[in-house]
């Protein structure tokens, strides 16, 4: 060093702090000319990225340099530059000299991929990383500049990494791989050169965090805004994309501060990007929470359960057609999306959490806000229209096209209702995640689905002043106004339109035998085929003969509009059977009736208590009938609520069946002259008395529960239903209340409970074999009774044995029955008090008839 830089070497030290600034300045900005005209054929990283966001296509680092040389903040005169130089040459010749030394950047070729991960995603080729360019030449180390030149070096390298590109002193860690988006995603390390004065290095660090977070959050962009993310990921994407057109804003701001404020420094620099860093770091945390919960869905057994779902949905929409699957996509990647509510959700958690710092609230509300507006729009539709809009599977409700409402008359378990629309329950944003509110959407949407579907017009009020953002306060009230109106035009559509009172009384009338005079003449008419074992008997032939007995003139039915819906239907099992089945498994569970009705097994029973109805069953048995309803009224009155009908329509056949049998069985025995003739023997003719008052006891007790079962269960209920239908508000409370009464009435016909249900069926089981057995008698009785009169020791006989036979019987029913009394106290007390009545009924009844002698 010459003896005058020593001497303004020594001046230096002695000039005040302002001289000093005012000399660095000089050298920063005799720095940046010099750089400025090495290096023109390297392109500023800033103006590439500023260019990419307005979607201009980036050109060579040459020709971005030439731009710089246009530029207002990077024009000077020649001359001033050479001065400017001249000026500092004798106070920093060190400074120069190793400037001068540096080596000049590679120039590299830019080129354009062929295609983008997404349309708004750089196409521009990442340059070569440092360390794989081969040849390219160190820069002077950090050890032989002075701080001033250091201090100058590492803000123009910052503003390279800050825009995502490597500097000459910073470099990206070999661990990083730009080709890798989970190190996309991870945001990269830096490694900085030796030899940093450790002053610099800590500020340096600190910027570089926002480096790395600016590198994910842009990574994060160009995945997130793919096709197959969903227009809610789309939309947030676009939100975060105007922060960083922030971030690029504020870069440009700082490059022109450094290149003309002399006050300019790194910890201005830093100072100044505090707020971005806070907010970059805010969405760094969203980014990397994004993909940790992408990562914990991604197993692959899952994959494989969806993609087979997938399957078979494709499948049922192109009626079994293999050439179908050739048209889907099934990929591991789409089912471990994030998207949609679950993203709003985690949006809206993060929300609630930062709640107390104002700046990171206000961050997180404007991007909740903004990522909602497509959920909302979707939400809208749904609410108002009743039509789901969801191309990419994000909203809250989920459609599946393959069920069709042309297959409800043969489907049992009612998808349509049920299956066709139903809640993304783990995707719920917390804003509407209450049960209550869900539920209130899901059901305004298909209450205007089916107004559509039905009306062919669409009935739905125009989407008005409708909440925007998932964040409006009158989002509630929209729910419920919406949910208040798809009732209110769908329950004008089924009462008024559709007639679902009258509906309701036809079923009665054919299910519950009210005012059934036609079934008594089905019953005479029928009679014949329906002895005959079930599997021989022709249902075509009982269609027919039903028809004539539904249209025989001054019939009730002969005016019923609906008469032409009814038909026959013979059922394989055994009601007592069926009921077993339902009731050993879980109640009445709708899916478990529907599931028992395809079941072929057996459940395990009371041997005892079924063995008749296990045998081959008769066509009386089997008999049920069936009533075809339409849509919508089949939403109400559904094939589960149809076979609730069929339970207690067989029931009451039943019983009238027996109650038939015993009537028959007195008619014999008042006209068949082996009964109505006094006997000669004492032990016949008390025999005879014996028979004829077990007989009047066990038809006052079928017609004791059959009277208990219609006018004391099934009328009482249908008044209260057909009483509710006029002040229900809700579709929903409609159907309610209609498989309410429903329940009701099998519960308090015995038809629910087990133990109930076994002395049923024996009781009822000892009435039918002692009514045929007493029929059987009529012809053999006269035979005995000439008998003893000879006093034949034979026929003596005879008599004890009837004697024996008929005491099993009365024993067997007075046990069972007594059974049945106890456990109706028993249930009535605990339970269901209407049974008491049915005791205190039969225990009267038993009573007077025994003492008339009957």
């Amino acid at each position: 060093m010459t003896s005058q830089a020593k001497d303004n070497g020594t001046q230096r030290r002695s000039v005040p702090s302002r001289e000093i600034l005012s000399q660095t300045d000089r050298v920063v900005n005799a720095i940046s000319q010099h750089h400025h005209r090495s290096r023109s054929v390297k392109t500023t990283a800033l103006d590439q990225q500023i260019r990419a966001s307005e979607g201009e296509k980036m050109v060579s680092r040459a020709s971005s340099s030439r731009q710089r040389e246009r530029s207002p903040l990077r024009r000077q005169p020649e001359k001033q530059q050479g001065e400017n130089v001249r000026a500092v040459s004798t106070e920093s010749s060190s400074m120069t000299s190793v400037i001068h030394q540096q080596p000049m950047m590679l120039s590299t070729e830019v080129t354009l991929l062929s295609t983008a991960l997404s349309p708004l995603a750089l196409r521009v080729n990442p340059p070569p990383l440092s360390y794989q360019v081969q040849g390219s030449k160190k820069p002077t180390s950090l050890d032989r500049m002075g701080a001033d030149v250091q201090h100058a070096v590492i803000m123009e390298d910052l503003l390279y990494v800050l825009v995502g590109s490597e500097g000459q002193y910073i470099r990206f860690h070999e661990r990083y791989n730009p080709s890798v988006e989970a190190d996309r995603l991870s945001g990269p390390e830096f490694r900085l050169a030796k030899g940093l004065d450790p002053s610099l290095r800590d500020l340096t660090k600190n910027l570089l965090k926002l480096a790395t977070h600016r590198s994910s959050v842009e990574a994060f962009i160009e995945i997130q805004s793919k096709t197959e993310y969903g227009v809610v990921n789309h939309a947030l994407c676009a939100a975060i994309r105007h922060i960083m057109k922030e971030y690029l804003a504020l870069m440009s701001d700082m490059e022109y501060k450094m290149l003309t404020s002399a006050s300019f420094t790194l910890n201005t620099f830093h100072i100044e990007t505090m707020d971005m860093a806070r907010k970059l770091a805010e969405l760094n945390y969203i980014v990397q929470q994004i993909s940790r919960k992408e990562e914990s869905i991604a197993e692959y057994t899952d994959e494989l359960g969806t993609d087979f779902d997938k399957i078979m949905e494709t499948l049922k929409a192109n009626d079994g057609n293999l050439n179908a699957l050739n048209n889907i996509g099934i990929s591991k990647t789409t089912s471990m999306i994030t998207k949609g509510g679950d993203v709003i959700k985690l949006l809206t958690d993060r929300l609630y959490s930062v709640s107390g710092d104002p700046a990171a609230r206000e961050l997180l509300t404007y991007l909740v806000r903004e990522a909602s507006r497509p959920y909302m729009k979707m939400l809208n539709m749904w609410l108002h229209r009743g039509i789901i809009a969801d191309p990419f599977n994000e909203f809250l409700i989920k459609e599946q096209k393959s069920i069709r409402r042309e297959r409800l008359d043969e489907d049992y378990t009612d998808e349509y209702w049920d299956k066709r629309y139903t809640l993304r329950k783990d995707d719920l944003p917390p804003q509407i995640g209450d049960g209550r509110t869900c539920d209130k959407i899901l059901l305004a949407g298909k209450f205007l689905n089916v107004v559509r579907e039905c009306g062919g017009v669409d009935v739905s009020n125009e989407i008005k002043d409708a909440p925007e953002t998932i964040d409006d306060p009158r989002l509630l009230s929209n729910i419920n106004a919406a949910y208040a109106h798809a009732n209110e035009y769908l329950l004008s559509l089924l009462i008024n339109t559709h007639k679902l009172s009258e509906r309701l009384t036809s079923l009665k009338h054919y299910f519950f035998l009210d005012q059934a005079d036609f079934f008594t003449n089905f019953m005479d008419v029928a009679s014949h085929e329906l002895r005959k074992p079930a599997k021989n008997v022709s249902t075509s032939k009982l269609q027919s003969l039903l028809d004539l007995a539904l249209r025989q003139p001054g019939s009730i039915t002969a005016t019923d509009p609906f008469k032409e819906d009814i038909s026959v239907q013979l059922n394989e099992v055994g009601l007592t059977e069926w009921l077993m089945r339902i009731v050993s498994v879980s109640g009445l569970d709708p899916r478990d009736i529907a599931a028992m009705q395809l079941s072929t097994t057996t459940p395990v029973t009371d041997k005892s208590s079924e063995r008749d109805d296990k045998k081959a069953i008769t066509g009386i048995q089997a008999l049920q009938f069936d009533f075809r309803i339409p849509f919508p009224l089949s939403l109400v009155i559904s094939r589960k609520t149809i076979l609730r009908y069929q339970l207690l329509f067989r029931h009451l056949v039943a019983l009238k069946h027996i109650e038939q049998l015993l009537g028959v069985a007195w008619l014999d025995q008042a006209k068949t002259a082996g009964w109505a003739r006094r006997s000669k023997s004492v032990h016949l003719q008390k025999w005879k008395s014996k028979v004829w008052n077990l007989r009047a006891k066990m038809l006052v007790f079928i017609q004791q529960v059959l009277y208990f079962s219609t006018t004391e269960v099934v009328e009482p209920n249908w008044s209260s239903l057909m009483a509710g239908i006029s002040d229900v508000n809700t579709v929903d409370a409609l159907m309610q209340n209609h498989v309410d009464f429903l329940d009701t009435c099998l519960k308090e016909c015995m038809l629910t409970n087990s133990k109930l249900l076994r002395v049923m069926a024996k009781l009822m089981s000892a009435c039918k074999l002692f009514a045929t057995y007493t029929t059987q008698l009529s012809k053999t009785l006269p035979g005995i009774d000439s008998e003893t009169a000879d006093a034949d020791s034979g026929a003596v006989d005879k008599v004890t044995k009837l004697e024996s036979i008929l005491l099993q019987y009365e024993q067997n029913f007075d046990h069972h029955l007594k059974i049945l009394m106890d456990a109706l106290n028993y249930y009535a007390a605990t339970e269901t008090v209407v049974l008491l009545s049915l005791c205190a009924r039969l225990e009267v009844c038993m009573i007077s008839e025994t003492r008339n002698g009957l």
